[in-house]
Order: C-alpha cells, then sequence, then structure tokens
C-alpha cells in the first residue's frame, strides 16, 4: 500500500530508527536526480534529519531550492518495504556534530580504532544538520 500524507506514523518511526541507509535528492540538483545514500535519524518533531559539510553541493543545491526527499529501503532477506519522505529542507548551523556522534554510533562499531578514528576525523571538520519537514510521505509494505 502507498498513499500521500504529510506525518510519520509510529510504524514509520519504528523503521527509520533502524540502521538503514536513506537516498537523498534535492528538488535544485541535476537531472534527472541522482540520489546519494546517506545517514539519517527520525526526529520527535516528525522531521529527518542528516549532518553535511556545509560547502557540499547538498547545501548549494538546498539554498537554490529548499526542496529535498529521503528514500529508505528494507534489505534484502526481509519483506519488501519502502518509506519516502519529502518536504522543505532547513539548513541548520546548530547540532550536527551531537547528530553525527549519534549516528556514527548507530552505524559503525565505535570500538574499532579505524571507525574512532573516522569519527574524530569528521568530528574535526565543520558540518551543518540538513532538517526535511514532511509535506508527503509516501510508503509500502508488501
Amino acid at each position: 500500500m502507498s498513499n500521500g500524507v504529510s506525518s510519520l506514523t509510529t510504524h514509520d518511526l519504528e523503521f527509520l530508527r533502524r540502521p538503514l541507509h536513506g537516498f537523498l535528492s534535492m528538488a535544485g540538483g541535476p537531472l534527472p536526480p541522482q540520489p546519494r545514500p546517506v545517514w539519517f535519524e527520525a526526529t520527535a518533531e516528525d522531521t529527518i534529519q542528516l549532518f553535511t559539510d556545509p560547502e557540499s553541493l547538498k547545501v548549494r543545491h538546498l539554498r537554490h531550492d529548499p526542496r529535498a526527499s529521503i528514500v529508505v529501503a528494507a534489505p534484502v532477506g526481509e519483506r519488501e518495504r519502502w518509506l519516502s519522505v519529502a518536504g522543505r529542507t532547513t539548513v541548520e548551523p546548530d547540532g550536527a556534530h551531537d547528530l553525527c556522534a549519534r549516528l556514527a554510533a548507530r552505524y559503525w562499531d565505535l570500538d574499532d580504532p579505524a571507525r574512532a578514528a573516522d569519527l574524530a576525523g569528521i568530528l574535526a571538520t565543520d558540518q551543518v544538520r540538513l532538517v526535511i519537514h514532511p509535506e508527503t510521505v509516501s510508503r509500502f509494505v508488501y
């Protein structure tokens, strides 16, 4: 079933709290869209947030056109399921390092010295938060 609504359900949030990759596309980007895999977090405010370099192409596209979408799919071996969240996206100057640290702990084994060093490298650079404010949520569960 797929439907276009503007809010995330409890089942959506449960799905989005798993360590899955999202595929981000920006409206102001190239045509056809070229989604990029990203780490993300669903928030208590029903937004989706991720972090990036403030000089990244993502940020430049969003400053031109703030619309973006993220698609998250269940991995192979599970029943088919995907969720798409689209909406206006803001670039926030605060909270990116905290978000990065939370997501690294979710996606990586930080007891691995190489991964801990990777995280330290990211935290040593400037980062911003991208926050997608859902306007359309579509989903499919088979």
